[in-house]
């Protein structure tokens, strides 16, 4: 099913209806037949016949039937009575199983995908694709979930909150129905890492600039990975094993970059990455000091990303500002925003 398998959905159901209504049409032009073809009657009088027979309203008879037209009138009413009957259950059945609304409900889905813009491509809802769309979502951050479940696919229709497509994300169309050369990141959480190289191939085929990110099982699948285009590899038994036993040798380290990251706690603490293209002129070209963010606003510069990708940890107060770098500031969502205020044009956000 792609994009919600909207086109399925509309032929599938649609086409049911168009079935009930075929039959009426048939059931009355059989009618106006038979009666012009028994009682020679004209056309308009056997069509006339021919609906009140059929929907049982009682007005008189164009004139006294013969035989052989009450014979063919008592066939016309049962076999009118079981298409009601079969029209009204197929109905009341789309109805009540929720067709209609499901249908509708995923053309408005389709609409927002096809609307998407710069958001992220989540390849598989497994346990670690759970995770990521969770993140995603508490940032705020649009995204659309690619799945060929149809288990899994009823398990995020239930939730409700999430954009997602139905299909197998190592092929081509899928990925481009799921707006691959519109987003800005792509993340393959697939438990099979082949599937993940395939993915990986295609998105960048489809997509150069596109950010991808991987699951790895195995470490010999990252090189893999990494050739085929990603720009991230993560294999999360690795970081599990290694996380446990931070747990031990560093555990008060642990626990407050996990306070630092939200986990666990109600800390309002948060890192945030800034770039820098459109920061007001008075602020360009300046040291970390003459910003003076930590006095302004509260917030913490903790790092820079320089234009050939390398980073600044815990920039001196004499470095320079270039605006093609970004900023990893840390602080409270408060001032976060009064940070991006003091520095972008216009009071508008970076």
């Amino acid at each position: 099913m792609k994009v919600f398998a909207n086109i399925k959905f509309g032929i599938k159901y649609f086409s049911e209806i168009f079935f009930i209504i075929s039959l009426i049409l048939s059931s009355i032009l059989l009618g106006t037949a038979g009666y012009i073809l028994i009682e020679k009657y004209s056309f308009l009088d056997a069509l006339y016949m021919t609906v009140i027979t059929i929907t049982t309203v009682g007005f008189h008879e164009v004139r006294e039937l013969s035989q052989g037209g009450r014979i063919f009138t008592i066939v016309l009413i049962i076999t009118n009575i079981g298409l009601f009957f079969y029209g009204a259950t197929k109905i009341a059945h789309l109805i009540i199983e929720g067709e209609f609304r499901n249908f509708f409900k995923y053309y408005s889905m389709t609409k927002s995908i096809a609307e998407l813009q710069d958001h992220v491509i989540v390849c598989g809802y497994g346990r670690n694709g759970k995770q990521v769309c969770l993140e995603l979502y508490d940032d705020k951050i649009p995204f659309v979930i690619v799945e060929k479940s149809p288990e899994i696919i009823d398990e995020i229709r239930d939730e409700g909150k999430y954009l997602f497509i139905e299909g197998d994300s190592t092929e081509e169309s899928v990925l481009i129905e799921a707006g691959i050369k519109k987003a800005k990141a792509l993340i393959t959480t697939l438990p099979e890492d082949p599937d993940n190289v395939y993915v990986v191939l295609t998105a960048r085929e489809l997509n150069p600039n596109i950010t991808i990110i991987s699951r790895a099982s195995v470490e010999s699948s990252e090189s893999k990975l990494k050739k085929a285009g990603a720009n991230n590899v993560i294999m999360p038994e690795k970081i599990g094993g290694a996380h446990m036993a931070a747990l031990v040798s560093k555990p008060d380290i642990i626990e407050f970059i996990a306070h630092l990251t939200g986990q666990g706690s109600d800390i309002n603490i948060t890192f945030e990455e800034i770039p820098l293209a459109d920061i007001s002129e008075e602020y360009q070209n300046k040291t970390i000091k003459d910003l003076d963010v930590r006095n302004k606003t509260g917030a913490n510069i903790i790092g820079l990303k320089l234009e050939g990708g390398k980073y600044i940890i815990n920039p001196a107060p004499e470095t320079p500002i270039n605006i093609k770098a970004q900023i990893i500031v840390l602080g409270n969502s408060e001032q976060i925003k009064k940070f991006r205020e003091l520095l972008c044009k216009e009071q508008n956000y970076c």
